[in-house]
């Protein structure tokens, strides 16, 4: 059974580093698009950066500069290295996984909070 789970979140200062990973089992990433996605109360999940399959990497205006999502397919595991976190950035944080067939797949997610 396909399952994806994070790791990696936590409280940090602003200014600090953190790295998400995703670790899947039951499928193979290589040709999948990966995504980490994150929300918090009362909004809408919203997209950080996602690697399509394929096709350029893309992020959102708010983290670019500052995060780098990366994937390692020998490990079968995408990362999101997170640099110079703002208060702003506090959410749960998503992986999403999207097969050629257009299944979609998330992981239970992860909380970051930046805070001092």
């Amino acid at each position: 059974q396909e399952k994806l789970v994070e790791s990696g979140g936590g409280l940090v200062q602003p200014g600090g580093s953190l790295r998400l990973s995703c670790a899947a089992s039951g499928f193979i990433l290589d040709d999948y698009s990966v995504g980490w996605f994150r929300q918090i109360p009362g909004k809408q999940r919203e997209l950080v950066a996602a690697i399509p399959s394929g096709g350029r990497i893309n992020y959102a205006d708010s983290v670019k500069g500052r995060f780098t999502i990366s994937r390692d397919n020998a490990k079968n595991t995408p990362y999101l290295q997170m640099n110079n976190l703002k208060p702003e950035d506090t959410a749960v944080y998503y992986c999403h996984v999207q097969t050629p067939w257009r299944n979609d797949y998330w992981g239970q997610g992860t909380q970051v909070t930046v805070s001092s």
